[in-house]
């Protein structure tokens, strides 16, 4: 498991970026579970994940942050990454941040999928 945190920080948010190897969507649920297992992952504000499965089978969750698992899904998809999954972590600051959160989780995977070249 590969994880980046302090990847972004704004306006009191905090946004950490993790991946790895998956082949199925239980094996995504597995790696989501096991971040979990560290409580500062368990008490974050989102979770947001995606992967693309080897076939071509999208999967993402958004988990309340609306329209971040398509930005994950679009940045595997250009890259050509299949069978990895990558989670943008973000713990709220009590700021909202308006679009630019779309440019973090954008930093976030770029950050992950450059760390893995």
């Amino acid at each position: 498991m590969l994880q980046i945190e302090n990847v972004v920080s704004d306006k009191g948010s905090k946004y950490a970026v993790s991946g790895g190897a998956v082949a199925s969507r239980d094996d995504a649920l597995v790696f989501i579970k096991t971040l979990k297992r560290k409580k500062k992952y368990a008490k974050a504000t989102h979770n947001t994940w995606a992967m693309i499965q080897s076939d071509g089978t999208q999967i993402k969750n958004d988990d309340g942050e609306s329209g971040a698992g398509a930005i994950i899904l679009r940045m595997l998809e250009r890259d050509g990454v299949f069978d990895h999954i990558i989670v943008v972590t973000r713990w709220y600051g009590g700021t909202h941040l308006g679009g630019d959160r779309f440019r973090h989780v954008q930093t976030c995977v770029r950050a992950c999928l450059d760390a893995l070249k």
